[in-house]
């Protein structure tokens, strides 16, 4: 196939894909904002960060030490 009708091919798919996600957008019924999920999302990673934050790092292992089991 040529170039030039490979990419206008192309281009005719990728505007029907567009067209048709437009249409998928404006028939979608609108969902209602979940601010009860967001904010114990929110708590949940601010907790998890101070976790990682307050625990020492582990040791590390030479790798000598690691090949032996």
């Amino acid at each position: 196939m040529h170039p030039h009708d490979h990419l206008a091919l192309h281009h005719i798919r990728a505007a029907e894909l567009h067209a048709e996600a437009d249409t998928y957008r404006l028939t979608r019924p609108a969902r209602a904002p979940r601010p009860l999920r967001t904010a114990l999302g929110r708590t949940l990673i601010a907790a998890g960060l101070r976790l990682t934050a307050a625990s020492s790092p582990a040791p590390s292992r030479p790798a000598a030490a690691l090949a032996r089991g």
